[in-house]
């Protein structure tokens, strides 16, 4: 291959125009190019969520990583109030960790690695406890699991405590409605379903509490929340200066989610994903999650028996496919396969391919009885041919 293959949530193979886009001309931040380019991002940025009434929210963009966004609300928006993380995996264990940090009111409440929220034991502990915030991750990305906005949300909101969510994962690949849900802040990056370069996040949020930051301690200086808020506001720019390339390469990530539409795109990675696991069961492997509870964006495969994962990673790296490990109490047990950023059918078909070359090399027998996840279509051995390269559009 002439590439990396990257079957990765992220970092992902990014379009052309978005390869090219961070050769553009040299502007300075403080000028009214950067004003107009950052504008330009915060529309596109509401239009990419389906927020209705886009008055009522802003987005401010941050140069950082989704952990810098995740930051920025955890140590703005809870004052002296109390927050309590619901986790399912790495991811949140990584917001009660950034919380604790600047919040003394601190609770967690703790599920399983990829175990579904639990709503009845969500809304007996709000019922027990006095909180006022909560803050969850939509794709818990070290399991695959997609958690339930709409329940949380519906509870958040009898509680009368502020919702925020870690959309890192989802945001471009599942829908998210702010409205519906309750949420009030929400945080995502570029580098993964929007299909850009890391190194970029945001945050989206309701205008009424964006100003409500203002009467908040400050509790960290590059992150504070309101001061990125102020700047866009004021000037439509921010605080510090910015990683300038990668916001003409978010840009254009955002043009081609628009021109193709936002519901199609979402369509788009649920047939890479099907097509992907339809493909892995062919092969014989089993996954950790059910197909309820599956996200869009990755699969969370068991390792086969007598199989070590990093011959099989390096195996499949040999090929320029990159794939995930399995972390935490699924490290050696799982690996996981993304199926977003710029990856055709003719890609993931090879990597199929690969794949079940190694398996077979390994010497792993695979089940005779395995059936499709959409269905009892009994699956047939995956054939490598000119007839299977059909259009990209149907991937």
């Amino acid at each position: 291959m002439e590439k990396f293959l990257l079957f990765t949530p992220g970092p992902v193979n990014v379009a052309t125009n978005v390869r090219t886009s961070i050769s553009k001309e040299d502007i300075c931040h403080r000028e009214i190019d950067f004003d107009k380019l950052l504008q330009s991002i915060e529309n596109k940025l509401l239009k990419l969520f389906e927020i209705r009434d886009e008055a009522k929210y802003r987005a401010v963009v941050i140069t950082g990583s989704g952990t810098a966004a995740n930051e920025a609300i955890l140590s703005s928006v809870v004052g002296n109030k109390n927050i309590l993380i619901l986790s399912n995996g790495e991811f949140g264990e990584r917001l009660h960790a950034i919380s604790i940090i600047h919040n003394t009111n601190t609770s967690l409440l703790a599920f399983q690695w990829g175990e579904s929220l639990d709503t009845n034991v969500i809304d007996l502990y709000l019922q027990q406890h006095d909180i006022d915030v909560i803050a969850m991750v939509h794709h818990e990305t070290s399991s695959g699991m997609l958690n339930p906005l709409d329940q949380i949300g519906a509870l958040s909101k009898r509680n009368g405590s502020l919702f925020v969510v870690d959309c890192v994962s989802s945001a471009g690949a599942e829908t998210i409605d702010m409205e519906k849900d309750n949420i009030a802040f929400c945080s995502s990056s570029s580098a993964k379903a929007i299909g850009s370069y890391p190194g970029l996040s945001f945050v989206i949020g309701e205008t009424t509490e964006f100003e409500k930051l203002k009467m908040l301690p400050v509790k960290t200086a590059y992150l504070n929340l309101y001061k990125f808020y102020k700047f866009l506001n004021t000037y439509s720019q921010t605080p510090n200066t910015p990683a300038v390339p990668l916001f003409f390469a978010l840009e254009e990530a955002l043009i081609n989610i628009l021109k193709e539409g936002v519901a199609n795109r979402h369509s788009k990675i649920r047939r890479k994903a099907t097509f992907l696991r339809e493909g892995m069961l062919n092969l014989g492997l089993k996954f950790l999650l059910a197909p309820k509870d599956m996200c869009s964006v990755l699969t969370t495969v068991f390792v086969p028996p007598h199989i070590n994962i990093d011959i099989l990673r390096e195996k499949l790296r040999d090929k320029s496919i990159i794939i995930y490990e399995g972390k935490g109490c699924f490290k050696g047990r799982v690996f996981q396969v993304g199926n977003i950023g710029e990856l055709s059918r003719k890609e993931i078909l090879f990597f199929l391919a690969t794949q079940g070359n190694i398996l077979r090399d390994c010497e792993v027998e695979a089940p005779t009885n395995v059936t499709s996840i959409l269905g009892d279509i009994p699956l047939q051995p995956l054939i490598i041919n000119e007839k299977t390269l059909v259009s990209e559009n149907s991937v």
